[in-house]
């Protein structure tokens, strides 16, 4: 895995996050978008503003793919960073494939991707990225992880390089392991999952144990004769 989003839409997580020096982009949606105070266009440009030249996607509310396009024509007038959001189906397949097109080249983002064959729809119509969706698959028993694994053994043995994929609904460190490993090329995170990753208990008693040992070296030399 070549690449770390955070996935939130929040600004005081991204600031936070983009101190750390670890992030190559960001996703939101809808759901994380409701959430926050700001007026929507304002938060989508300072979101943008934030996080540089690095990609940002930005979700489409139109279930239908004339409006899908022109909320994408509108999203991408913003910012010159914003990846535009589809979910899958026909309707987004439409979208997409017209938003790839020479005189329109927004890079679409197609989320809510739970199968190979999906993932593969979404490459030939043109997207950027495909977003697996690993939690809510392990949610109903199936392996999310897997999936994202044979994606990416697909890609390749079909020499798909234009389209990257995004493991998505990441709930723990334990994803992020495991996508890596996968081949996935970007992890998109919580902030939660994000701290976690950055933390480990024996990190923890080491630092402790260092700091102790060092604070009684020097109180041993402060009371020897």
């Amino acid at each position: 895995m070549s690449q770390i989003f955070l996935d939130s839409a929040n600004l005081q997580e991204i600031e936070e996050a983009l101190g750390w020096g670890v992030l190559s982009g960001l996703t939101t949606n809808p759901s994380l978008m409701s959430k926050e105070e700001e007026p929507f266009e304002f938060l989508v440009k300072k979101i943008c503003s934030l996080m540089g030249e690095n990609p940002v996607s930005v979700e489409v509310l139109d279930t239908k793919a004339e409006g899908m396009v022109e909320e994408a024509r509108h999203l991408a007038a913003q910012a010159p960073n914003v990846v535009i959001k589809i979910p899958m189906g026909v309707e987004g397949l439409k979208a997409v494939s017209r938003l790839n097109r020479k005189e329109e080249k927004i890079p679409c983002n197609v989320t809510l991707v739970f199968s190979v064959n999906q993932a593969l729809l979404a490459a030939h119509a043109g997207a950027a990225y495909v977003s697996p969706f690993i939690g809510r698959l392990d949610d109903i028993g199936w392996d999310g992880v897997a999936l994202v694994k044979e994606i990416v053994e697909v890609f390749s043995r079909q020499k798909i390089t234009e389209t990257k994929i995004i493991a998505a609904s990441i709930r723990h460190p334990r994803h992020v392991h495991e996508v890596a490993a996968a081949g996935a090329h970007i992890a998109t995170v919580p902030f939660r999952v994000l701290k976690q990753m950055a933390g480990h208990p024996l990190t923890d008693m080491g630092l402790e144990r260092f700091l102790s040992d060092w604070g009684r070296a020097r109180q041993e030399e402060g009371i020897r004769p």
